[in-house]
């Protein structure tokens, strides 16, 4: 019986981990996606911001429609990620 008990706790333990983690990979995934898009806007238009902080993010709001569509659409993608 003890080792009935101990399977279920560890697969039940085991599921528990996997779904909440799965936000936090959809989060991750769109911050990649969105890192991908914004590469040559990144370099383009914020050459010599240093990344961190919210460096990068806050140099691309600043140039506005300069921001191509992708990158901008990316960056809403990922930001609509984001836990609330």
């Amino acid at each position: 019986m003890n080792k009935h008990i101990l399977a279920f706790s560890s697969l039940a333990f085991a599921s528990a981990l996997a779904f909440s983690s799965a936000p936090a990979f959809a989060q991750n995934a769109a911050m990649m996606q969105a890192r991908s898009a914004c590469q040559a806007d990144v370099k383009a238009l914020c050459p010599n911001v240093s990344p961190g902080g919210g460096r990068i993010m806050e140099c691309l709001k600043s140039q506005g429609d300069k921001v191509s569509s992708g990158c901008r659409a990316a960056l809403t993608s990922a930001a609509h990620a984001q836990p609330h």
